[in-house]
């Protein structure tokens, strides 16, 4: 160790190595991190999104199944009753429906 000034400097550059590696391993880390958060939230949201489609699939199934088997154990006749229950249906609420107009408006 002759001289001050050349010591300073070593023990400066090498500071300035630990700190840069610090600061790399540091960065690094946090990427990792903030790479596997958004690895499992894009794996939440497609559990999210099979799990919702599945539910929609079995609805749509016991709906489907309910309507056929309605359909196909009454046969024909009854496709028949039903459409004239429906035009009853739908002339009784035409019949709510100027009733309440005309209570709505007396004049």
């Amino acid at each position: 160790m002759s001289n001050p000034l050349v010591h300073a400097f070593f023990v400066g550059r090498a500071i300035a190595e630990v700190v840069n590696e610090q600061i790399e391993r540091t960065a690094t880390d946090w990427l990792s991190e903030l790479g596997k958060f958004d690895a499992e939230q894009r794996e939440n949201l497609r559990q999210l999104v099979e799990e919702a489609l599945a539910r929609a699939q079995q609805a749509e199934a016991a709906a489907t199944n309910g309507r056929t088997s309605n359909s196909s154990a009454s046969g024909g006749d009854d496709v028949q009753a039903e459409l004239d229950d429906l035009r009853a249906e739908i002339a009784r609420l035409r019949s709510e429906i100027k009733q309440y107009r005309s209570e709505a408006n007396p004049s």
